[in-house]
Protein backbone atom coordinates (compact mmCIF):
# COMPACT_ATOMS: atom_id res chain seq x y z
CA UNK A 1 0.00 0.00 0.00
CA UNK A 2 1.55 3.31 -1.25
CA UNK A 3 1.75 5.96 1.65
CA UNK A 4 -0.53 9.20 1.32
CA UNK A 5 1.69 12.09 0.16
CA UNK A 6 3.01 14.50 2.86
CA UNK A 7 0.78 17.44 1.89
CA UNK A 8 -2.29 15.11 2.25
CA UNK A 9 -1.34 13.65 5.72
CA UNK A 10 -0.67 17.07 7.11
CA UNK A 11 -3.73 19.28 5.95
CA UNK A 12 -5.83 18.08 8.43
CA UNK A 13 -3.22 19.09 11.04
CA UNK A 14 -3.00 22.93 9.26
CA UNK A 15 -6.88 22.94 8.78
CA UNK A 16 -7.38 21.89 12.54
CA UNK A 17 -4.64 24.39 13.68
CA UNK A 18 -6.16 27.54 11.31
CA UNK A 19 -9.31 26.66 12.45
CA UNK A 20 -8.23 27.19 16.14
CA UNK A 21 -6.31 30.54 15.47
CA UNK A 22 -8.92 31.74 13.52
CA UNK A 23 -11.17 30.85 16.73
CA UNK A 24 -8.40 32.41 19.32
CA UNK A 25 -8.50 35.82 16.90
CA UNK A 26 -12.17 35.88 16.26
CA UNK A 27 -12.44 35.12 20.51
CA UNK A 28 -10.47 37.69 21.24
CA UNK A 29 -11.87 40.75 18.73
CA UNK A 30 -15.29 39.63 20.25
CA UNK A 31 -14.56 40.31 24.05
CA UNK A 32 -12.86 42.91 22.81
CA UNK A 33 -15.81 44.39 20.95
CA UNK A 34 -18.75 42.72 22.35
CA UNK A 35 -19.86 40.61 19.24
CA UNK A 36 -21.59 37.46 19.31
CA UNK A 37 -21.02 35.43 21.00
CA UNK A 38 -19.22 37.18 24.17
CA UNK A 39 -22.01 38.71 25.50
CA UNK A 40 -24.22 35.34 25.45
CA UNK A 41 -21.32 33.64 27.29
CA UNK A 42 -20.34 36.57 29.65
CA UNK A 43 -24.34 36.75 30.60
CA UNK A 44 -24.38 32.45 31.12
CA UNK A 45 -20.89 32.88 32.90
CA UNK A 46 -21.89 35.34 35.99
CA UNK A 47 -25.69 33.55 35.68
CA UNK A 48 -24.15 30.39 36.92
CA UNK A 49 -22.00 31.80 39.42
CA UNK A 50 -24.87 33.48 41.21
CA UNK A 51 -26.85 30.51 41.16
CA UNK A 52 -23.75 28.37 42.61
CA UNK A 53 -22.95 31.17 44.91
CA UNK A 54 -26.87 32.08 46.28
CA UNK A 55 -28.95 29.21 45.95
CA UNK A 56 -29.21 28.72 49.40
CA UNK A 57 -31.35 32.15 49.39
CA UNK A 58 -32.95 31.79 46.27
CA UNK A 59 -34.99 29.06 48.19
CA UNK A 60 -34.95 30.61 51.73
CA UNK A 61 -32.36 28.57 53.30
CA UNK A 62 -29.81 31.32 54.32
CA UNK A 63 -29.55 34.97 53.45
CA UNK A 64 -26.39 34.69 51.52
CA UNK A 65 -26.99 37.76 49.37
CA UNK A 66 -27.28 39.46 52.50
CA UNK A 67 -24.53 38.63 54.58
CA UNK A 68 -20.97 39.67 54.67
CA UNK A 69 -17.41 39.16 56.40
CA UNK A 70 -16.57 41.83 59.01
CA UNK A 71 -13.46 43.33 57.48
CA UNK A 72 -10.76 42.31 54.70
CA UNK A 73 -7.91 41.84 57.69
CA UNK A 74 -8.03 37.96 57.13
CA UNK A 75 -8.39 38.13 60.61
CA UNK A 76 -10.87 35.26 62.33
CA UNK A 77 -13.70 37.74 63.76
CA UNK A 78 -14.23 38.36 67.39
CA UNK A 79 -17.90 36.09 67.85
CA UNK A 80 -18.74 38.36 70.75
CA UNK A 81 -18.29 41.09 68.96
CA UNK A 82 -21.64 43.83 68.65
CA UNK A 83 -21.93 47.18 70.51
CA UNK A 84 -18.75 48.55 71.96
CA UNK A 85 -18.54 51.68 73.75
CA UNK A 86 -15.20 53.48 73.18
CA UNK A 87 -15.93 56.92 74.50
CA UNK A 88 -19.72 57.35 76.02
CA UNK A 89 -19.29 60.75 77.51
CA UNK A 90 -18.40 62.03 73.91
CA UNK A 91 -21.56 60.37 72.06
CA UNK A 92 -24.41 62.24 70.66
CA UNK A 93 -27.94 61.57 72.94
CA UNK A 94 -30.93 60.58 71.56
CA UNK A 95 -31.93 57.51 69.45
CA UNK A 96 -30.30 55.10 66.19
CA UNK A 97 -32.92 53.78 63.71
CA UNK A 98 -30.79 50.48 61.74
CA UNK A 99 -32.03 49.33 58.71
CA UNK A 100 -31.07 45.60 57.27
CA UNK A 101 -31.74 42.24 57.34
CA UNK A 102 -32.74 40.91 60.77
CA UNK A 103 -30.32 39.29 62.70
CA UNK A 104 -33.13 36.97 64.78
CA UNK A 105 -33.59 34.38 61.70
CA UNK A 106 -37.45 33.55 63.78
CA UNK A 107 -38.38 37.21 62.76
CA UNK A 108 -39.58 38.87 59.38
CA UNK A 109 -36.78 39.07 56.86
CA UNK A 110 -36.34 42.81 56.82
CA UNK A 111 -36.39 45.00 59.94
CA UNK A 112 -35.46 48.51 61.57
CA UNK A 113 -34.15 48.20 64.83
CA UNK A 114 -34.30 51.49 67.55
CA UNK A 115 -31.65 51.87 70.14
CA UNK A 116 -31.13 54.11 72.47
CA UNK A 117 -27.79 56.06 73.92
CA UNK A 118 -26.69 53.12 75.67
CA UNK A 119 -26.80 51.26 72.78
CA UNK A 120 -30.00 49.16 74.24
CA UNK A 121 -32.73 48.29 71.64
CA UNK A 122 -35.90 49.76 73.12
CA UNK A 123 -38.29 49.15 69.75
CA UNK A 124 -38.35 47.62 66.53
CA UNK A 125 -40.25 47.79 63.18
CA UNK A 126 -41.00 44.23 61.52
CA UNK A 127 -40.93 44.63 57.66
CA UNK A 128 -43.40 41.94 56.22
CA UNK A 129 -42.40 42.60 52.25
CA UNK A 130 -45.04 39.95 51.05
CA UNK A 131 -47.24 42.33 52.86
CA UNK A 132 -46.77 45.06 50.59
CA UNK A 133 -45.45 43.27 47.31
CA UNK A 134 -46.68 39.81 46.54
CA UNK A 135 -44.87 40.19 43.22
CA UNK A 136 -40.75 39.44 44.83
CA UNK A 137 -39.39 37.38 47.57
CA UNK A 138 -38.27 39.18 50.31
CA UNK A 139 -35.10 37.16 50.16
CA UNK A 140 -33.99 38.76 46.99
CA UNK A 141 -34.74 42.32 47.99
CA UNK A 142 -32.45 44.43 50.19
CA UNK A 143 -34.06 47.33 52.23
CA UNK A 144 -32.42 50.42 51.74
CA UNK A 145 -34.11 53.37 51.83
CA UNK A 146 -35.65 54.90 55.32
CA UNK A 147 -37.64 57.35 56.62
CA UNK A 148 -39.30 57.51 60.29
CA UNK A 149 -42.07 59.75 61.09
CA UNK A 150 -42.78 61.79 64.65
CA UNK A 151 -45.97 59.31 65.16
CA UNK A 152 -43.56 56.70 65.51
CA UNK A 153 -44.00 55.09 62.14
CA UNK A 154 -41.80 54.67 59.24
CA UNK A 155 -41.38 54.43 55.24
CA UNK A 156 -38.88 52.20 53.51
CA UNK A 157 -37.73 51.34 49.95
CA UNK A 158 -35.95 47.91 48.60
CA UNK A 159 -32.85 47.40 46.34
CA UNK A 160 -34.19 44.57 43.50
CA UNK A 161 -37.88 45.21 45.05
CA UNK A 162 -39.99 47.82 43.48
CA UNK A 163 -42.17 49.28 46.13
CA UNK A 164 -42.19 52.29 48.50
CA UNK A 165 -44.32 52.14 51.71
CA UNK A 166 -45.66 53.10 55.06
CA UNK A 167 -45.61 51.25 58.07
CA UNK A 168 -47.09 51.88 61.75
CA UNK A 169 -44.82 51.00 64.88
CA UNK A 170 -46.12 47.58 65.11
CA UNK A 171 -45.07 47.29 61.20
CA UNK A 172 -48.28 46.72 59.77
CA UNK A 173 -48.96 48.66 56.63
CA UNK A 174 -50.52 52.08 56.40
CA UNK A 175 -50.06 51.80 52.28
CA UNK A 176 -48.00 50.71 49.68
CA UNK A 177 -47.06 52.12 46.56
CA UNK A 178 -46.00 49.24 43.81
CA UNK A 179 -44.13 51.05 41.46
CA UNK A 180 -40.50 50.50 40.78
CA UNK A 181 -38.89 52.48 43.67
CA UNK A 182 -34.99 52.20 44.71
CA UNK A 183 -32.36 53.26 47.11
CA UNK A 184 -32.57 56.44 49.13
CA UNK A 185 -35.74 58.02 50.71
CA UNK A 186 -36.10 61.72 52.49
CA UNK A 187 -38.73 64.15 53.81
CA UNK A 188 -39.47 67.32 52.09
CA UNK A 189 -40.60 69.03 54.92
CA UNK A 190 -43.73 69.48 52.79
CA UNK A 191 -45.71 66.70 53.12
CA UNK A 192 -43.46 64.76 50.87
CA UNK A 193 -40.97 61.83 50.81
CA UNK A 194 -38.37 61.99 47.48
CA UNK A 195 -37.24 58.93 46.25
CA UNK A 196 -36.35 57.82 42.73
CA UNK A 197 -38.41 55.49 40.54
CA UNK A 198 -36.27 53.99 37.74
CA UNK A 199 -35.16 57.15 36.04
CA UNK A 200 -36.97 59.65 37.80
CA UNK A 201 -37.24 61.79 40.86
CA UNK A 202 -40.44 60.78 42.37
CA UNK A 203 -42.41 62.72 45.19
CA UNK A 204 -44.88 60.97 46.82
CA UNK A 205 -47.56 61.78 49.83
CA UNK A 206 -46.51 60.94 52.92
CA UNK A 207 -50.40 61.03 53.99
CA UNK A 208 -52.14 59.10 50.90
CA UNK A 209 -48.88 57.35 49.01
CA UNK A 210 -49.68 58.62 45.99
CA UNK A 211 -47.52 59.94 44.01
CA UNK A 212 -47.74 63.81 43.49
CA UNK A 213 -45.49 64.38 40.32
CA UNK A 214 -41.85 63.23 38.77
CA UNK A 215 -39.05 65.04 37.31
CA UNK A 216 -36.95 63.14 34.30
CA UNK A 217 -33.30 62.43 34.30
CA UNK A 218 -32.91 62.30 31.09
CA UNK A 219 -35.49 63.89 29.31
CA UNK A 220 -35.11 67.08 31.95
CA UNK A 221 -32.30 66.68 33.97
CA UNK A 222 -29.46 65.64 31.55
CA UNK A 223 -30.69 67.10 28.42
CA UNK A 224 -32.53 69.63 29.95
CA UNK A 225 -34.98 72.42 28.33
CA UNK A 226 -32.28 74.50 26.87
CA UNK A 227 -29.84 72.29 25.16
CA UNK A 228 -27.90 75.01 23.33
CA UNK A 229 -26.77 76.43 26.85
CA UNK A 230 -27.08 72.86 28.54
CA UNK A 231 -24.97 70.54 25.84
CA UNK A 232 -22.83 69.72 27.95
CA UNK A 233 -24.94 67.36 29.92
CA UNK A 234 -25.55 65.24 26.53
CA UNK A 235 -23.29 62.51 28.22
CA UNK A 236 -22.40 59.42 25.58
CA UNK A 237 -21.72 56.35 27.33
CA UNK A 238 -21.45 54.60 23.85
CA UNK A 239 -20.19 56.58 20.76
CA UNK A 240 -21.70 55.75 17.37
CA UNK A 241 -19.32 54.62 14.66
CA UNK A 242 -21.46 55.99 11.92
CA UNK A 243 -22.87 59.68 11.19
CA UNK A 244 -26.57 57.78 11.51
CA UNK A 245 -26.84 55.76 14.53
CA UNK A 246 -28.24 56.54 17.14
CA UNK A 247 -26.67 56.89 20.64
CA UNK A 248 -26.88 53.64 22.51
CA UNK A 249 -26.61 53.63 26.49
CA UNK A 250 -24.86 50.68 28.75
CA UNK A 251 -27.76 49.16 31.41
CA UNK A 252 -27.15 51.61 33.62
CA UNK A 253 -25.36 54.45 32.71
CA UNK A 254 -26.47 57.24 35.48
CA UNK A 255 -26.89 55.04 38.44
CA UNK A 256 -28.63 57.29 40.43
CA UNK A 257 -28.84 57.17 44.05
CA UNK A 258 -29.82 59.78 46.18
CA UNK A 259 -32.74 62.87 45.75
CA UNK A 260 -32.74 65.08 48.86
CA UNK A 261 -34.48 68.46 48.86
CA UNK A 262 -32.96 71.31 50.39
CA UNK A 263 -35.03 71.95 53.50
CA UNK A 264 -36.67 75.45 54.21
CA UNK A 265 -34.72 75.82 57.73
CA UNK A 266 -31.38 75.06 55.43
CA UNK A 267 -31.64 77.70 52.78
CA UNK A 268 -30.44 80.49 53.98
CA UNK A 269 -27.27 78.65 54.16
CA UNK A 270 -27.09 78.36 50.35
CA UNK A 271 -28.32 81.42 48.51
CA UNK A 272 -27.48 80.15 45.31
CA UNK A 273 -29.96 77.76 45.55
CA UNK A 274 -34.04 77.80 46.49
CA UNK A 275 -36.12 75.61 49.20
CA UNK A 276 -37.06 72.56 47.44
CA UNK A 277 -34.17 72.23 44.97
CA UNK A 278 -32.85 68.46 44.84
CA UNK A 279 -29.12 67.50 45.55
CA UNK A 280 -29.13 64.30 43.42
CA UNK A 281 -25.98 61.50 43.23
CA UNK A 282 -24.95 60.04 39.54
CA UNK A 283 -23.11 57.36 41.10
CA UNK A 284 -21.51 56.18 37.80
CA UNK A 285 -20.68 59.73 36.24
CA UNK A 286 -19.40 60.69 40.26
CA UNK A 287 -21.61 63.47 39.83
CA UNK A 288 -23.24 65.11 42.46
CA UNK A 289 -25.37 68.20 41.57
CA UNK A 290 -28.41 70.65 42.39
CA UNK A 291 -31.47 70.65 40.62
CA UNK A 292 -34.34 72.69 39.89
CA UNK A 293 -37.07 70.57 40.91
CA UNK A 294 -39.89 72.31 38.01
CA UNK A 295 -37.30 72.35 35.39
CA UNK A 296 -34.34 69.52 35.74
CA UNK A 297 -31.90 72.78 35.36
CA UNK A 298 -28.61 72.10 36.95
CA UNK A 299 -28.19 74.66 39.41
CA UNK A 300 -24.76 73.53 40.47
CA UNK A 301 -22.38 69.90 39.95
CA UNK A 302 -19.38 68.66 40.14
CA UNK A 303 -17.34 65.23 38.93
CA UNK A 304 -15.20 63.79 42.35
CA UNK A 305 -12.86 63.84 43.90
CA UNK A 306 -15.25 60.92 45.51
CA UNK A 307 -15.61 57.93 43.18
CA UNK A 308 -18.66 55.83 43.24
CA UNK A 309 -20.43 58.03 45.26
CA UNK A 310 -23.72 58.16 47.96
CA UNK A 311 -25.42 60.12 49.59
CA UNK A 312 -24.50 63.67 49.77
CA UNK A 313 -26.27 65.99 52.01
CA UNK A 314 -26.65 69.76 52.81
CA UNK A 315 -25.16 70.88 55.65
CA UNK A 316 -25.71 74.01 57.74
CA UNK A 317 -23.25 75.94 57.33
CA UNK A 318 -23.35 76.24 53.51
CA UNK A 319 -21.52 73.08 52.22
CA UNK A 320 -22.59 69.63 50.75
CA UNK A 321 -21.04 66.28 52.43
CA UNK A 322 -20.32 63.30 50.38
CA UNK A 323 -20.07 59.34 51.16
CA UNK A 324 -17.08 58.92 48.44
CA UNK A 325 -16.89 54.96 48.67
CA UNK A 326 -13.80 54.74 46.86
CA UNK A 327 -15.11 51.77 44.93
CA UNK A 328 -11.52 49.22 44.53
CA UNK A 329 -9.15 51.63 46.58
CA UNK A 330 -9.97 49.74 50.08
CA UNK A 331 -10.51 53.20 52.08
CA UNK A 332 -14.33 55.30 52.08
CA UNK A 333 -14.10 58.56 53.22
CA UNK A 334 -16.33 61.38 53.96
CA UNK A 335 -15.61 64.77 52.08
CA UNK A 336 -16.84 68.07 52.12
CA UNK A 337 -17.00 70.80 49.34
CA UNK A 338 -18.29 74.01 49.52
CA UNK A 339 -20.43 75.01 46.38
CA UNK A 340 -19.63 78.61 45.94
CA UNK A 341 -15.63 78.20 45.41
CA UNK A 342 -15.49 74.17 44.37
CA UNK A 343 -13.01 73.61 47.27
CA UNK A 344 -12.98 70.28 48.92
CA UNK A 345 -11.63 68.85 52.25
CA UNK A 346 -11.74 65.68 54.07
CA UNK A 347 -13.71 65.11 57.17
CA UNK A 348 -12.78 61.61 57.46
CA UNK A 349 -11.31 58.39 56.35
CA UNK A 350 -10.36 55.27 57.64
CA UNK A 351 -6.92 53.94 58.95
CA UNK A 352 -4.63 51.21 59.02
CA UNK A 353 -5.74 51.74 63.29
CA UNK A 354 -9.58 52.40 62.51
CA UNK A 355 -10.28 50.51 58.82
CA UNK A 356 -13.63 52.15 57.16
CA UNK A 357 -14.76 50.69 54.00
CA UNK A 358 -17.87 49.93 51.71
CA UNK A 359 -17.49 49.24 48.27
CA UNK A 360 -20.74 49.55 47.93
CA UNK A 361 -23.68 51.93 49.39
CA UNK A 362 -23.13 53.62 52.35
CA UNK A 363 -24.54 56.03 54.34
CA UNK A 364 -23.62 59.23 56.76
CA UNK A 365 -24.74 61.93 59.22
CA UNK A 366 -23.09 64.99 60.30
CA UNK A 367 -24.42 64.89 64.10
CA UNK A 368 -25.59 68.18 66.30
CA UNK A 369 -22.25 67.86 68.56
CA UNK A 370 -19.70 67.87 65.07
CA UNK A 371 -19.41 63.63 65.33
CA UNK A 372 -20.29 61.58 62.63
CA UNK A 373 -22.55 58.65 62.32
CA UNK A 374 -21.47 56.38 59.52
CA UNK A 375 -22.63 53.31 57.53
CA UNK A 376 -20.53 50.84 56.86
CA UNK A 377 -22.68 48.83 54.81
CA UNK A 378 -20.42 45.98 53.06
CA UNK A 379 -19.13 45.13 56.32
CA UNK A 380 -21.99 44.88 58.63
CA UNK A 381 -20.75 47.80 60.58
CA UNK A 382 -21.86 50.61 62.07
CA UNK A 383 -19.96 53.80 63.74
CA UNK A 384 -19.78 56.98 65.31
CA UNK A 385 -16.57 59.27 65.52
CA UNK A 386 -16.02 62.15 66.69
CA UNK A 387 -14.27 65.19 64.75
CA UNK A 388 -11.24 64.42 65.40
CA UNK A 389 -11.38 60.83 63.86
CA UNK A 390 -11.63 58.81 67.12
CA UNK A 391 -14.04 56.29 67.23
CA UNK A 392 -16.86 56.73 69.59
CA UNK A 393 -18.31 53.64 69.37
CA UNK A 394 -19.56 51.00 67.08
CA UNK A 395 -21.87 48.27 66.46
CA UNK A 396 -21.22 44.97 64.28
CA UNK A 397 -24.66 43.55 62.92
CA UNK A 398 -24.27 40.32 63.52
CA UNK A 399 -25.18 37.65 62.08
CA UNK A 400 -23.34 34.22 63.21
CA UNK A 401 -19.67 33.77 64.43
CA UNK A 402 -17.98 34.73 61.84
CA UNK A 403 -20.91 37.23 59.39
CA UNK A 404 -22.06 40.15 59.88
CA UNK A 405 -25.24 41.31 57.67
CA UNK A 406 -25.43 43.98 55.42
CA UNK A 407 -26.60 47.03 56.74
CA UNK A 408 -27.86 50.18 54.28
CA UNK A 409 -28.54 53.12 57.14
CA UNK A 410 -28.21 53.81 60.10
CA UNK A 411 -30.29 57.31 61.56
CA UNK A 412 -29.72 59.65 64.26
CA UNK A 413 -33.13 61.50 65.85
CA UNK A 414 -32.90 63.55 68.89
CA UNK A 415 -34.46 62.45 72.19
CA UNK A 416 -37.82 64.33 72.11
CA UNK A 417 -38.59 63.13 68.05
CA UNK A 418 -41.33 60.80 68.48
CA UNK A 419 -44.20 62.70 69.94
CA UNK A 420 -45.16 60.26 72.15
CA UNK A 421 -41.91 59.04 73.38
CA UNK A 422 -40.70 55.71 72.34
CA UNK A 423 -42.69 53.85 69.84
CA UNK A 424 -44.91 50.61 71.30
CA UNK A 425 -46.39 48.41 69.50
CA UNK A 426 -48.28 47.54 72.12
CA UNK A 427 -50.06 51.07 72.61
CA UNK A 428 -50.46 50.57 68.64
CA UNK A 429 -52.38 47.55 69.40
CA UNK A 430 -54.26 48.72 72.37
CA UNK A 431 -55.37 51.87 70.45
CA UNK A 432 -57.05 49.37 67.34
CA UNK A 433 -59.00 47.37 69.80
CA UNK A 434 -60.09 50.95 71.14
CA UNK A 435 -61.00 51.45 67.66
CA UNK A 436 -63.06 48.25 66.70
CA UNK A 437 -64.71 48.36 70.42
CA UNK A 438 -66.04 51.70 69.72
Amino acid sequence: MSKRPFSDRIAPVVFTASVAVLGIVYGTVSSWWGWFPAPQIGLAHRTYMDVKNNWRNDIGLEPTRHIVAPDDSGETPDPERGFTAHQPDRAEGGYTLVAGLNTDPEGTFHVVRLYDASGEEVHHWPVTYGEIDSQNKPQNTMLHGMEVFEDGSIAVTFDSGQVLARLDTCGEPIWSNVNSFHHSLTRDGEGHLLSWREEMISWVDEESGEEVRTLELREQIIYGDDKAQQGYLDIRTVTPEKPDERVRYVDDPYHPNDAEPLLAEMADAFPMFEVGDVLISLRELNLVAVVDPETGKMKWWQHGPWFKQHDPDFQPDGTITVFDNGTGTGRSRIMRVDPKTGEVTEDFAGSEELPFYTWRRGKHQVLPNGNLLLTEAEHGRLLEVDPEGELVWERHMRWDDTMNVIVTEARHVPEDFFTDGVPSCEAEVAEAETREQG
